[in-house]
């Protein structure tokens, strides 16, 4: 190590720090720093609650109604009749629900027309405010003085006039129509003038055609026919005939109630319908510059309070009773899952056809709003009609009630008349009087025409009436046989008599001639001779025919071959052989 460490120009260590050399303690007097800084942190923050929030700015004075509309605690119980009032503007409650009157107003208006449950409500959850301006609104100050009115004139486009096409910053506005031949545009005050004419097939098929493929529509959803709504399909009428509603989610379970608001409250006609599309006409004879204009709401009023739709004992059933059936419907699966924004058109009718099975039915409503599924229940209830159980788990739980009727009509009740159905003409005089009596008892209320016809088909014994309800499946399967093969036998014979079993030889003689005898039946060109060899012909294989398939069928129906249809088919056979 001496020696590495001695040789000339060579410094191993040369990256490793040096010794300082040692210095005066009189001339050099300053501290040495620290080999490591000392890290410096930021203050210590103040807590949330000795925060104090920065002065708010200013508001300008808002509508009052405003002050209560969300995630309040107001609650109001009300009754029947105007809870406010200013001058001819009034707020009302009824069996609508809440409604607005104004001055002129050819109807009470409504946030929601379709949608408004048809139960009395038992509070308002925000004061009773009209949710449209008032009549007059001064200016506030701002600062500055109004700008000057426009001297621009809007135009008001009159669809009887449509500015000519091409005009510049005009929009096509669509003119009357469609019209027959010499007919032209009247001015229409009523809904019937203003419709015209009903129309025609070919007619609906040209105005929906164009419209199929259409993405200018009006979507109605969760709140149904809105009232601002009713300004919006006008808007869409001015540039066109047919105005597109496309419905999703709640409202398409009682389509009917969609339809017949849209047509009440627009005066439009429905002329197509295809699931949860609808294609509104709006008349032959309509104008748009005389058009009924209603004022726009300017916030949407906040629902108010209704009874609870679950109770924790239905109507019919004890407490018991309804968490016994709470506890089989966790069991129960779903009888389909409803789609968020789905068409539930077929909705009512498959929930009754899971009643005809089963007394519980249960529907998944995963990926839906509480809101909407409630809203759900509450139309199945109206519309089925059912009683609701449960909405846990996101489904809905119904039950059928005790008051359910199938809505397959029963069978009606046989009795067993076997006088009945082996001859065709046959009078009732067999038939007693307390079996008729029981007939006329035992049959299911229908319309008069359909009594009537079920009466005439058992007199012709077309139908068979049973005295008791047959359980087993093989005696009820013979006793059909049985009654096909007197049915037929009535249905291809001749006024004739019922011979037993023992003068067959006798009845097929009979009956032989007086289908001979009879002239109604054509000849079809046999002669005496071929008559009598087709006689002999039957006779020879007759036994033979009989012993096969005829012993033990039927004990006192016709002997087979002796029917006139026999008889024909035989000679057209012989024809034909020859």
């Amino acid at each position: 190590m001496v020696i590495v460490a001695s040789l000339p120009g060579r410094n191993l260590f040369s990256s490793l720090p040096s010794t300082p050399p040692p210095s005066d303690p009189a001339v050099n007097t300053a501290t040495p720093s620290p080999p490591i800084p000392i890290p410096k942190y930021p203050p210590p923050r103040r807590s949330l609650k000795s925060q104090k929030p920065p002065p708010e700015p200013s508001k300008p004075t808002s509508n009052p109604a405003l002050k209560h509309h969300r995630n309040s605690k107001y609650y109001k119980p009300i009754k029947d009749g105007v809870i406010t009032s200013d001058g001819d503007r009034s707020v009302v409650i009824g069996e609508s629900g809440v409604s607005y009157l104004l001055p002129g107003a050819p109807f009470e208006f409504q946030f929601s027309y379709s949608e408004t449950p048809k139960v009395k409500p038992l509070a308002i959850r925000e004061p009773a405010f009209l949710p449209f301006a008032p009549p007059t609104m001064p200016r506030p100050w701002t600062g500055k003085a109004p700008l000057k009115s426009s001297k621009k004139k809007i135009p008001l486009f009159d669809s009887f006039n449509p500015p000519p096409p091409g005009t510049k910053g005009v929009k096509h506005v669509e003119m009357p129509g469609p019209f027959p031949p010499g007919k032209y545009p009247q001015e229409g005050k009523t809904r019937e003038e203003i419709l015209g004419e009903p129309l025609k097939k070919w007619e609906i098929r040209m105005l929906v055609k164009p419209m199929l493929g259409e993405n200018r529509q009006v979507n109605l959803g969760r709140d149904g026919l809105t009232h601002n709504m009713l300004e919006l399909i006008h808007s869409h009428w001015k540039r066109s005939r047919v105005c597109k509603v496309r419905c999703k989610g709640v409202p398409t379970v009682d389509m009917d109630n969609v339809c017949y608001h849209l047509e009440e409250k627009t005066g439009g006609k429905i002329i197509h319908r295809v699931g949860g599309v609808v294609y509104l006409f709006r008349g032959r004879n309509y104008n748009y510059r005389t058009r009924p204009q209603y004022p726009l709401m300017l916030w949407k009023p906040a629902a108010p309070v209704y009874p609870k739709l679950i109770q924790e004992a239905p109507e019919g059933l004890t407490k018991a009773e309804a968490d016994k059936f709470r506890k089989k419907g966790k069991k129960l699966l779903p009888i389909c899952k409803l789609a968020k924004n789905g068409v539930y058109v077929s909705l009512v009718k498959e929930v009754k056809h899971a009643f005809e099975g089963s007394p519980l039915a249960k529907i998944d409503c995963q990926g839906l709003e509480p809101s909407d599924y409630k809203k759900i229940g509450a139309k199945l209830k109206e519309l089925v009609p059912c009683v609701l159980l449960s909405f846990d788990d996101e489904q809905i739980l119904m039950w059928r009630g005790k008051d359910w009727k199938s809505m397959y009509p029963q069978a009606p009740p046989v009795l067993s008349r076997p006088e009945v159905g082996i001859a065709g003409n046959l009078d009732n005089s067999g038939e007693t009087e307390d079996d008729q009596n029981k007939l006329d008892k035992n049959m299911i209320p229908s319309s008069p025409k359909m009594t009537s016809l079920w009466k005439r088909a058992i007199e012709s014994s077309k139908a068979l009436l049973l005295d008791e309800i047959i359980d087993d499946p093989d005696a009820l399967l013979e006793k059909v046989e049985e009654f096909e093969v007197a049915s037929q036998a009535t249905e291809h014979s001749s006024p004739a008599l019922i011979f037993s079993s023992e003068d067959g030889d006798a009845a097929t003689k009979g009956s032989l001639a007086d289908f001979e005898e009879d002239s109604s039946y054509p000849s079809d060109g046999f002669t005496n001779e071929d008559d009598d060899d087709e006689e002999d012909y039957l006779y020879d294989n007759y036994d033979e025919y009989d012993e096969d398939e005829s012993n033990g069928v039927v004990g006192s129906s016709a002997a087979p071959g002796s029917l006139p249809i026999d008889l024909i088919a035989d000679k057209l056979r012989i024809r034909r052989d020859k």
